[in-house]
């Protein structure tokens, strides 16, 4: 801190720059974020097809068509 600088200049300006910092780390983790979100939505999706095409295949097609 120079001598013409004021603490509460001086703190203002570290401020920023952990603002900036924060800022940054957020971006970054952000990034790649989403790809996990995606793969944890696609195993449930295919679990969830893979439990229909099993009641469809094993329960519904043995007993025929209705009516």
């Amino acid at each position: 801190m120079s001598s013409d600088e004021s603490p509460q200049a001086s703190k203002h300006s570290l401020d920023q720059a952990a603002d900036a910092n924060a800022t940054k780390q957020a971006a970054h983790a952000l990034r790649n974020g989403p790809v996990g979100a995606l793969v944890v939505a696609s195993i449930a999706v295919g679990i969830l097809l893979i439990g229909w095409l099993a009641i469809y295949f094993l329960l519904f097609m043995p007993r025929g068509p209705s009516g």
